[in-house]
């Protein structure tokens, strides 16, 4: 049976693909325009806006896993989320597919920020935060149903090496790279915990063949040092040898550059996760797989 990852391109499904080998040599890899990570991955070009083609891309699927990312603007979340994941839910119950959702922490309320775990309260404050919550309560919904078999992996911010649109690569590492200052939101001597990707998707593939991992939220392994944002900033600089000059982004800031530059319209909501402590926590999987997350220094390192 096929293991299939719809997004394969992306800073989670590359590595994803690459993890997965550690499971099967049934490996499909669903997007515009797929390329091979392991040399028996099967191809299947489709553009996942045309939801008609949805149920051939999931057709003989042992287990799904959706790690696409929409372009980031809440009218196209609020358009584009709901009725993809209704088709992805409605082909996996045909054909008999596992589910795993990899998602992110928008539905947490304001007031779990400081301290995020599987059972944190769902109170979004935000409107991405709300395509969040109604997207988990679908899959939950069929989950209680016994409709299907589905898992909910959870991560924090991330960083990487082949996520080069994370805050870590795009506002400090190349900044600084190019003699800039390093940008950051927000409070920054606030704690703010990063998930590694090659951590994520290699949790991520280990929870999709635990049989008894289903009908569950998990949180990928995530950095225990609680480091803030001018530490992050400090390290990456240290390792390039740069000096670590930062400018702080505060709200009104980016509300201002919002005028100009159209994705920075998508922030001021969020800015709530970089003026609190932001630390999540995944003991839940640490104690049941025994795999702790790669430390800071490590993963930037690999991430330069």
């Amino acid at each position: 049976m096929v293991q299939t990852i719809l997004g394969s391109g992306g800073g989670i499904g590359l590595p994803l693909a690459r993890e997965l080998k550690n499971h099967t040599d049934n490996i499909r890899l669903v997007s515009r325009n797929p390329k091979k990570v392991n040399e028996g991955d099967e191809l299947f070009p489709v553009d996942v806006n045309d939801l008609s083609r949805i149920d051939k891309a999931i057709e003989g699927s042992e287990v799904v896993y959706v790690t696409i990312g929409f372009e980031y603007n809440t009218k196209v979340w609020q358009h584009v989320w709901p009725p993809f994941l209704q088709e992805v839910i409605k082909a996996c119950k045909k054909h008999g597919a596992k589910l795993v959702f990899f998602d992110n922490v928008y539905m947490y309320a304001k007031s779990a920020i400081p301290m995020m775990t599987e059972s944190s309260p769902i109170l979004p404050p935000s409107e991405k935060g709300k395509v969040r919550t109604k997207l988990q309560e679908m899959i939950m919904d069929e989950v209680e149903k016994k409709n299907i078999r589905a898992l909910i992996a959870r991560s924090a911010d991330f960083y990487g090496p082949d996520n080069k649109n994370s805050a870590l690569n795009m506002m400090v590492l190349d900044n600084l790279r190019k003699g800039k200052k390093a940008q950051a939101f927000g409070d920054i001597d606030k704690i703010h915990t990063y998930t590694y990707t090659p951590d994520a998707a290699k949790a991520t593939a280990l929870l999709g063949n635990t049989a008894d991992a289903f009908n569950q939220v998990w949180h990928v392994p995530t950095t225990k040092e609680k480091l803030s944002t001018r530490q992050w900033i400090e390290l990456i600089a240290k390792e390039i040898k740069m000096e670590p000059k930062i400018q702080t982004v505060p709200t009104w800031m980016v509300r201002v550059l919002g005028l100009f530059i159209p994705i920075m319209r998508e922030f001021p909501e969020m800015m709530y996760q970089y003026e609190q402590d932001y630390i999540f926590d995944s003991t839940k999987f640490e104690k049941r797989f025994g795999i702790l997350a790669t430390s800071p220094l490590d993963g930037v390192r690999e991430m330069i």
